[in-house]
């Protein structure tokens, strides 16, 4: 008979039925070799930040961000929008709205230093259309709305929907390329930046 600690192990999901770990125990190493990459993904968080707020400001034009494999891709920034910093007297700004994240609100708090850390995004390519949740700090794509599907065998609507994701998630990486190509540019620092700054700024 199970006693009361092993019991609630169980329960916490600590073992399983046979009483034995249901995670491999970590060495000393090992969990600091995962807190190290933590802390390097983390610290990449500030990047993220910079590229979602980048593309923020591309897609406010309504045109097309950039072409991939010769089609139009266009973004439109659409619902909740959290806006974070590093350091400040305010340092988290969350709006809701279909055009919240281009209101002035938003470019006004981005002037004070913040930047875009979340944000729910429409990806146009093409006849198709993509509705996602982009996060600054992992890039995952979250809460994926995928075009309507157009084969109608079970079989094949299966393969059309593992399609359609890994597209999704190539032009989320065409967008993040195109961000890192521009600010490793010289003309970053000496039209983007500016560019930017006056954006945010305008009434």
């Amino acid at each position: 008979m199970a006693s009361k600690r092993e019991e609630r192990a169980f329960l916490r999901g600590e073992v399983g039925v046979d009483g034995q770990a249901t995670e491999e125990e970590r060495d000393d190493a090992q969990i600091e070799q995962d807190k190290a990459r933590e802390a390097l993904l983390r610290g990449r968080t500030w990047l993220g930040r910079e590229c979602l707020t980048w593309l923020l400001w591309k897609s406010e034009s309504t045109e097309a961000v950039l072409r991939v494999d010769d089609q139009a891709l266009s973004v439109v920034f659409h619902g909740k929008a959290l806006l974070r910093a590093g350091a400040g007297d305010v340092t988290e700004v969350q709006v809701k709205g279909v055009t919240a994240p281009y209101s002035r609100l938003v470019r006004h708090a981005l002037s004070r230093g913040l930047l875009v850390h979340t944000a729910r995004l429409q990806l146009t390519y093409g006849e198709q259309r993509f509705d996602l949740t982009l996060d600054a700090e992992f890039f995952d794509l979250r809460a994926v709305k995928l075009p309507a599907l157009l084969t109608e065998a079970e079989d094949d609507k299966l393969t059309e929907r593992l399609e359609l994701v890994t597209r999704a998630s190539t032009l989320v990486d065409a967008l993040v390329a195109a961000f890192i190509r521009e600010r490793r540019s010289k003309r970053w620092a000496s039209e983007t930046v500016p560019a930017l700054r006056a954006w945010m700024t305008a009434d």
